[in-house]
Parts: structure tokens; C-alpha cells; sequence
């Protein structure tokens, strides 16, 4: 793909009406409109960042997107209406994002927004779709969405959250006793992470140590080493992401970090363990909401990975692609079910369903329509255990969707 340019696939075929009866008959007269009204392509925009850090990311979010977009389509369409996605460049920046998303809804009329990959980027575009009542489906982590200053009955999230991540992950890596030290990114995202773990550390027992705020993109992470090693911790829990996972994970492992403590992170990337040598993350442990891998045991993966490897040349989703799919499908389930797109009826229709599209049975909660989704525990493999380039990662642990890792609705400032 072009990275710096909007892109809209899948583009609608035109449409064309035909009128029919006799022009003194009110009822063919009406006829032309409700096969306007049948036939009107459905439209979804899909702000997220294709360029700039994140953008590996994001490009894998419009893969999969595309493929949620051209399995509706090769079936029909929803209700005998055809979708239509419109891409559109945040550029990693709230501003921009709610410029393009503005555009997307008064231009591009809209008919919902999935999208987003940044904690502040997703309120920009929650602020702009909510105030006027447009349906949206962030697909990138963050425990702000959730609250109730920032939640309206028009958002829903379906990717994981920072609170649920690092539960799972704290209890397959920390044990009561345990010293962690953390690395975070001094931004929205690694705050939350921060947050989420020690709510975790403190429930299990484990013991902070200390903790490390980096600047986002940071280039060189070698002064925070010594402070590191000086803490003697059992765990460094790096909390970052996009490059700066696989620049900050390489240069502690260059200073032997990982010869005296064990590294994790809440969300092992995919595209980050490309972007280094396969010894390097070895030993790694982090979340992930989807890794190609499950295909082994749950069906739902083996579909969607057997599509996405159809459509791109026998490549596999990824994590952070994964929403991209789960995102868009799951609206669309909605849409089908509501019989159309009038707002109310979606949200009805997303707050009753169940859905499984690619790694087992999801459902929106009620009071902050998160969805309650299963969080899988992955450790990074080293080159002489990786069986071809995509095997990189073991399944340590696939634990089932539930509530009890998440803040309580009344936590999040909910009533009822």
C-alpha cells in the first residue's frame, strides 16, 4: 500500500433504478425510492495511522478490515446492500483525526467509523462521532473509552483494554514475592499499562521496585539500564509500543538485561519481533488478543486465517491486524440483524450479540459495550525454535472471555 495517501476500496458498484409501472400509480411511484433506499451501499469509515510509527500496525488494521469489507460483499452484501470502507490517514494525531473522521460523517456521509490505533487518538474521534450520534467501534487498547465521562451509547470497544491485558499477563508472569521493575512510555498508553499492572502486582503479591518513564520514540534507552540493573527485579515489564518495543527490548537485551531478569510486555507485537532478530525478543513474554497460531484449536481462526492467506498471497493476520477484521465483522453482524443502519437498532443489536469471527465467542458488555473476549499469553521463540518465519511465537496460556478481569461497571462510574 501507498503509505500518505486515503484510500477507499471496494469501491460501490453504480447504482442504477428502475421505474417501474405506470407514473399515475402511487405505488410504482414510490418504488424507485425503496429501491434507492435497498440498494444504498453501506458505508464505513476507517480512520488509523498509516504513517508514522505506528504504521505497520495500522496497514495490517486495513488488511484485515478489507477482508471483513470482501467477505460481506462476496455473499451479497448485508440485507442485498454492498459495503464500501473508506481509509482514511490519521496520521497519529488527534487533531487530524478528528478533521478526517468530521469529514467522513458531513462529506462521506458514513454510516458508522470503525478505527483508530492510539489511546488520545480514539477520544478524538469518540468526541466527534458521539456528538453526533454516529456509531463508533474503536479497535485499539485503551481503559479511558470505558469510563463514563468519556463512554456514550454510541461507543463500543472491541479490542482489548490495558486493565484486562495486564491482569492475564500479570498472572502468568508474576508470583507473590516477585520484584518488578517497569519501563513505560510517558504517554496515555504506557501509563495505563503502568496502572493496570501494579493493580494486578498488588492483588498477587508482587513487590514494585520501580518505574521509568521514557519519552514516546525515544531513540536511545541506555541510560535507563543502570538504574535497571541497580534494582536487582525478577521482572522488567517494558510498557511501550510500536518501535519503541523493539528498540527498547534490544538495547536492554545488548546491555544484558535479560541475563538477570525476565523481560515482559503487555502486548507482544508481531510486526516489532519482525522488525529485530529472533534471539533478541527469545524468551519475551507479553499479551496478544490474536496470533495466527490459534488456528490449532480454535475454528473460527483457522477460517479467517485460511481467508486472509486467500486474499494476501498466503500471508497471516496479525494482533493488532486482527482488529481490523473482528471490528468491521462484528458491526456488520450487527447491521444484518438490525436490518439496516438506522443508529438505535445497530446498538441494540451489538449490545445482544455473540460473536465469533476469529478466536472464539466475544460479546459487548452492556454498561460500557467493551467487548469481553478471550487474552492470550504468547512467549517469543528463539530462531532454532521457529518451524518457518511466521512461527514466532508459543501459546503459553488462551484465557477464556470473562468479566472478572475487567474494572466493574460501577468502578467505571456506571449506576446501572
Amino acid at each position: 500500500m501507498t503509505e500518505g495517501r486515503d484510500r477507499t476500496t471496494l469501491r460501490p458498484i453504480s447504482r442504477r433504478i428502475a421505474l417501474m409501472g405506470l407514473a399515475g400509480t402511487a405505488g410504482a411511484l414510490s418504488m424507485p425510492w425503496i429501491a434507492r433506499a435497498q440498494a444504498e451501499t453501506i458505508r464505513i469509515g476507517f480512520p488509523t495511522p498509516l504513517t508514522g510509527p505506528f504504521a505497520a500496525e495500522a496497514n495490517d488494521q486495513v488488511r484485515s478490515a478489507e477482508l471483513a469489507v470482501k467477505l460481506a460483499n462476496d455473499k451479497g452484501g448485508i440485507g442485498g446492500r454492498k459495503v464500501e470502507l473508506l481509509v482514511r490517514d490519521d496520521k497519529l494525531n488527534a487533531g487530524e483525526a478528528a478533521t478526517r473522521t468530521l469529514e467522513l460523517i458531513e462529506k462521506d456521509k458514513v454510516h458508522a467509523v470503525v478505527g483508530a490505533l492510539s489511546s488520545a487518538v480514539q477520544l478524538a474521534v469518540n468526541e466527534v462521532t458521539r456528538a453526533r450520534n454516529m456509531l463508533y467501534v474503536s479497535i485499539s487498547q485503551s481503559d479511558t473509552i470505558n469510563e463514563i465521562k468519556d463512554f456514550s451509547s454510541y461507543t463500543f470497544h472491541e479490542a482489548l483494554n490495558p486493565t484486562m491485558t495486564t491482569a492475564v499477563v500479570a498472572k502468568h508472569t508474576f508470583q507473590k514475592g516477585s520484584k518488578i521493575v517497569f519501563l513505560a512510555a510517558d504517554y496515555a498508553y504506557g501509563h495505563e499499562m503502568l496502572r493496570g499492572f501494579k493493580r494486578a502486582a498488588e492483588a498477587i503479591g508482587a513487590e514494585t521496585v520501580g518505574e521509568i518513564l521514557h519519552p514516546f520514540g525515544a531513540p536511545d534507552y541506555s541510560t535507563f539500564i543502570p538504574t535497571i540493573l541497580s534494582l536487582q527485579a525478577d521482572i522488567l515489564c517494558i510498557c511501550n509500543f510500536g518501535r519503541d518495543q523493539a528498540n527498547s527490548i534490544k538495547q536492554a537485551v545488548e546491555f544484558g538485561v535479560k541475563d538477570q531478569m525476565k523481560i515482559v510486555v503487555p502486548v507482544l507485537l508481531h510486526n516489532q519481533r519482525l522488525a529485530v532478530d529472533a534471539d533478541v525478543f527469545e524468551g519475551v513474554i507479553g499479551g496478544a488478543n490474536y496470533y495466527w497460531g490459534l488456528e490449532e484449536t480454535v475454528a473460527s481462526a483457522k477460517t479467517f486465517n485460511d481467508a486472509f492467506r486467500g486474499l494476501y498471497q498466503n500471508a497471516v493476520p496479525t494482533d493488532y491486524g486482527a482488529y481490523g477484521y473482528t471490528g468491521v465483522a462484528s458491526l456488520l453482524m450487527a447491521i444484518e440483524q438490525a436490518g439496516g443502519t438506522e443508529p438505535q437498532k445497530v446498538i441494540a443489536a451489538m449490545e445482544a450479540l455473540k460473536y465469533d469471527v476469529a478466536k472464539g465467542e466475544q460479546y459487548y458488555r452492556k454498561c460500557d459495550h467493551q467487548s469481553v473476549q478471550s487474552v492470550l499469553v504468547l512467549e517469543s521463540k528463539g530462531k532454532a525454535d521457529m518451524a518457518s518465519e511466521a512461527d514466532l511465537f508459543k501459546i503459553l496460556a488462551n484465557e477464556p472471555a470473562s468479566e472478572s478481569v475487567l474494572r466493574s461497571c460501577s468502578e467505571l462510574g456506571f449506576t446501572n
